[in-house]
């Protein structure tokens, strides 16, 4: 038992990093579905909701199929 507690003691500090990665992965995830959704890319959006990639894999989405509108802009 006291070796248990000694455990996640140790690993306490890694614990705000995962939640942190999380969220992170998260809201990409939901940004890039969304898009791909209204895009009607089934595709893109199967693999951005299976594979955890970090954010990544929503993020390449994103950047590739932007609106013209939005890259005038910028």
């Amino acid at each position: 038992m006291e070796s248990t507690i000694q455990y996640w003691q140790s690993i306490a500090w890694f614990m705000p990093l995962i939640l942190l990665v999380v969220l992170w992965d998260s809201v990409w995830k939901i940004i890039a579905m969304w898009k791909a959704g209204r895009n009607n890319h089934l595709a893109w959006f199967l693999c951005i909701a299976i594979f955890n990639t970090m954010g990544i894999l929503p993020i390449i989405y994103i950047l590739l199929f932007r609106d013209k509108k939005e890259v005038d802009q910028n």
